[in-house]
């Protein structure tokens, strides 16, 4: 699938606004009062919606490695034996 590329110059004002051009508006149904984060990706500034509601929208959006509340648990339990071991000599 092609991607078709659309290119805007956009000019900042004095106040730092820039506006969005109606085509992008209306694709990406960015409405009056919609959200919007802005994004720096190592200098390179990306516009985005935000979520509604981040942790339920959020969710399982990193599916497949290991939890990290049981990687954190098993390394707190690795820890609390290196101390016991330490203390007991």
């Amino acid at each position: 699938m092609a991607l078709k590329e659309v290119n805007s110059v956009l000019t900042v004002s004095n106040k730092g606004w820039v506006v969005i051009p109606a085509e992008m508006r209306k694709k990406y149904n960015l409405i009056p009062g919609t959200k919007v984060v802005i994004v720096d990706y190592g200098g390179v500034l990306a516009i985005l919606p935000a979520f509604k509601n981040p942790i339920e929208q959020g969710y399982g959006l990193l599916k497949g490695g290991d939890s990290l509340t049981e990687a954190l648990r098993k390394d707190r339990e690795l820890e609390k034996k290196r101390e016991e071991r330490f203390l007991n000599g």
